[in-house]
């Protein structure tokens, strides 16, 4: 696959989706959140999701539904899967990959507010195994943030995790004192 002389670069912001062609570079940056790239690989056209959390809280009032969002897992499939619908090749055609999903607040107790990251990849993979998509590689859970570039031309996605450090003084060093 031959790189782009100037690609279209494209930053996503938590809730943001792209999709696009061949001369792009989608990025972001990730801590619970999680994005799912989808490529197809003889088209070398796909994009990018990043969102927020696992679904929407709040059912409609007087049966009006809201806007997709991409800030829902569920809805932001939706709206990646209504731009892959425009190009017509199918659902199965291509190659799907997961990043993201992280403890933020890993010295925390594990508490419901804590593990939301965990229910990001969770719907990740739910949503995958439901659309029947293809997943060929994740980078989900652990701790700290990531940054990654998906480079639409090729199909790479480049990742850099990371990890929160949590620094504790050893009892050594207390009873050392100042010094």
């Amino acid at each position: 696959m031959i790189r782009p002389l100037r690609p279209k670069e494209i930053f996503l912001q938590p809730g943001d989706y792209c999709f696009s062609d061949r001369d792009t570079r989608i990025s972001t940056v990730l801590g619970s959140c999680v994005s799912i790239t989808f490529w197809h690989p003889q088209l070398s056209v796909g994009g990018m999701c990043h969102y927020m959390l696992p679904r929407r809280g709040n059912e409609p009032r007087n049966g009006d539904w809201p806007e997709p969002d991409g800030r829902y897992a569920d809805e932001a499939v939706a709206l990646m899967l209504k731009k892959m619908d425009a190009v017509g090749a199918s659902y199965k055609e291509y190659q799907v990959k997961l990043f993201g999903g992280g403890n933020m607040f890993p010295h925390v107790a594990q508490k419901n507010m804590f593990r939301i990251g965990i229910s990001n990849a969770q719907a990740a993979r739910r949503l995958i195994q439901h659309y029947g998509l293809t997943c060929v590689a994740e980078h989900l859970g652990d701790s700290g943030h990531r940054k990654v570039i998906f480079e639409v031309w090729s199909g790479e996605v480049w990742v850099k995790h990371n990890h929160l450090l949590l620094c504790t003084a050893h009892e050594s060093d207390k009873q050392r004192g100042p010094g």
